[in-house]
């Protein structure tokens, strides 16, 4: 059974996330409110969601919505949140499944590095403090949203691992400003994501993702936070002008591994909400948002020098081959410091975290009606770039 006519709105969602958020009601500046509108009608009219699927769209945006007030919130309430600084962080970015969730985990181990945890990115009110991080109430609350384990989240872990205190991407931070590709990948919301791929709104969301970022390290600070997503890619001019100093790691594959694998991620992730995913639409629709995306990246990263940044290139076929190697290369590149401390709990995470540990996930590209031939042609410039070999 597919619903059309959603069973919550724009006004029912504003009430109760304002309930939620102790009758809180300022939103803070930035284009919030309209794509709000546009995500809900989007839902509505494109998204054919099933009754589950209305129930996990409208969670979904009560807990941005909540967020929102809360951030704006806090920043009066606690003061040494504007005073914090956010100096050269690092960000992991480019196409999916191309080894930077894994790469996020690992760094993630270094003592000095400060990732965000998915509990924190869920539950940010009030900021984390140092004291508590480790057993924090909002740990178990998150452990216990997530949905019971059966087929569809065994085939998710293989593909992308959950859990409360595992790194967070910061395309679900993105969501706190309204503004972010997980949408459509969660949900068909065509609609929307036409908006994400052309609107102007990527400053203030990176004005916003500077203010989380202080929020988070304003009671729990490392030496350096540690980020990433592919969704960088369509605003990554601002995120140099908000983070000038940044040290970029931009990962490459093959891009018909990368493209497969992430119409099998957004078609299972889809299909736990909707009665109706079809898995050459979800590629045909997605490949080329991301092609569009990725050329931008590049073009953004080409059109100027940007004298405080670092970029660094990492190829997936070097990281599977020695994943510590790759590491000290990173940090070679961005003249990190690399403790004993560090590097023995690196080694542990990667030997802890074989390939396969949560199960295989397969995947061909017939399945999602993808020619290899093609896409190698259509991304030629950029397989040469950066010598991709086919996998």
């Amino acid at each position: 059974m597919t619903d059309s006519k959603l069973m919550f709105s724009v006004e029912s969602l504003l009430e109760e996330a304002s309930k939620r958020a102790g009758g809180l009601e300022d939103y803070g500046p930035g284009p919030f409110l309209e794509p709000l509108k546009l995500f809900v009608s989007s839902l509505e009219s494109d998204a054919r969601l099933n009754p589950i699927g209305q129930f996990i769209a409208g969670q979904r945006a009560l807990g941005h919505m909540t967020n929102r007030l809360n951030y704006v919130n806090d920043r009066t309430v606690y003061p040494e949140i504007a005073r914090q600084k956010i100096v050269k962080p690092i960000f992991i970015i480019g196409l999916g499944r191309t080894g930077s969730t894994i790469l996020h985990d690992i760094l993630a181990q270094d003592p000095a590095n400060r990732a965000p945890l998915t509990w924190e990115v869920t539950y940010p009110s009030p900021p984390p403090r140092t004291a508590t991080f480790l057993t924090d109430p909002r740990i178990a609350q998150c452990e216990a949203g997530f949905p019971p384990m059966d087929e569809r989240r065994e085939k998710f872990k293989a593909m992308h691992p959950m859990g409360a205190q595992l790194s967070q991407e910061c395309v679900v931070m993105m969501g706190d400003a309204m503004c972010t590709p997980l949408f459509h990948n969660q949900f068909r919301v065509t609609t929307y994501q036409n908006w994400v791929d052309r609107t102007d709104a990527w400053a203030d969301v990176y004005d916003f993702h500077y203010r989380q970022l202080q929020h988070l390290q304003s009671g729990h600070a490392g030496e350096r936070w540690v980020l990433k997503t592919g969704a960088h890619m369509w605003g990554l001019e601002h995120l140099l002008r908000t983070y000038p100093d940044a040290r970029i790691v931009f990962t490459h594959r093959d891009p018909v591994k990368s493209l497969t694998s992430y119409a099998s991620l957004t078609a299972l992730v889809r299909s736990m909400g909707s009665d109706s995913v079809d898995p050459f639409e979800v590629a045909a629709d997605w490949n080329p948002r991301l092609k569009r995306a990725l050329e931008h990246a590049i073009a953004v990263r080409s059109a100027k020098s940007y004298p405080e940044a670092v970029f660094y290139d990492m190829r997936f076929s070097d990281f599977i081959r020695d994943q510590f190697a790759v590491v000290r290369k990173i940090y070679d590149a961005f003249d990190l410091p690399m403790s004993a401390e560090a590097a023995a709990r690196m080694k542990w995470f990667i030997a802890d975290n074989p390939q396969g540990k949560h199960g295989i996930h397969r995947y061909s590209p017939e399945e999602y009606g993808i020619d290899p031939q093609v896409v190698r042609r259509e991304f030629r410039p950029y397989i040469e770039r950066f010598d991709l070999p086919p996998e």
